[in-house]
């Protein structure tokens, strides 16, 4: 591997290109702050996708962008002296310190859930008058969330139990959802489906299931799946998969599940 002294030069190299695109590349110039936050949101989730797949080449060069955005971002800041590319390394420095206290200071832990609990009880005692909720970004997707929601709450003890108490509630707001599927209250039954979802992800919190990736590991399958379905019906040259019943659309289901595993 690469030593610091090449690290730092690869660093040094990544910047100055960055102020000779800014200043010389004419869609480089024109991009803000916020013409930019949508495009990193991509390269994130472009990222995530490189790691579910184990794509070690593809993550590579999905980090690379986001190193890119961070440090255009911080060229954009420095234009108007808000701040640079050292600043925000500083900041970051200052706070990893500040949060590892057992490797920096005199504090003793003994678990990763000791670890954990201090971090967020640091985190806090940063924030001074803010709520322990205020962490959780409010442009998160629902899903991640939920997840999130339901950490921090239960790293300052509002939790259940155990698993069990979890799935509890699952069949307790199942029974809830069905009781307003028969009233027909829409808004109602809207409440009652999301509050199934709310204790489901809690259930998998439990499980230490991370509900993203199970849901995209399901989406994936189901995609697959259905390819399969579709590929098998075009060998029987029907004009369209509609022309299909259920019950024979149901056995190319059922070989994609025996095939695709």
């Amino acid at each position: 591997m690469n030593s610091i002294e090449q690290k730092l030069e690869s660093f040094r190299r990544l910047l100055v290109i960055m102020d000779e695109l800014r200043d010389k590349c004419p869609w480089d110039k024109k991009q803000t702050l916020t013409s930019l936050r949508n495009l990193t949101i991509e390269e994130v989730y472009e990222l995530a996708q490189a790691i579910q797949d184990q794509d070690n080449e593809e993550l590579k060069k999905e980090l690379g962008d986001v190193l890119l955005h961070i440090v255009f971002y911080a060229k954009i800041a420095s234009e108007t002296q808000l701040f640079d590319i050292s600043d925000v390394i500083e900041s970051l420095c200052d706070k990893l310190v500040y949060r590892h206290p057992h490797i920096y200071g005199d504090v003793q832990v003994s678990s990763e859930q000791e670890v954990k609990a201090n971090w967020e009880a640091l985190k806090l005692k940063e924030k001074k008058n803010k709520g322990v909720l205020s962490g959780v970004p409010k442009a998160l997707p629902s899903l991640i969330k939920a997840y999130r929601i339901q950490q921090k709450a239960a790293s300052v003890g509002f939790d259940w139990d155990n698993a069990q108490q979890v799935k509890e509630k699952v069949s307790e707001e199942l029974q809830e959802l069905e009781q307003e599927v028969v009233n027909q209250d829409h808004q109602k039954m809207t409440d009652e489906f999301g509050d199934v979802l709310f204790a489901m992800i809690n259930y998998g919190r439990h499980l230490n299931i991370d509900p993203q990736e199970a849901l995209e590991r399901t989406n994936k399958k189901f995609i697959n799946r259905f390819n399969y379905l579709e590929n098998q019906v075009a060998k029987r040259e029907v004009n369209s998969i509609q022309e299909l019943s259920l019950e024979q659309l149901d056995v190319y289901w059922e070989e994609a599940k025996k095939e695709l595993k």
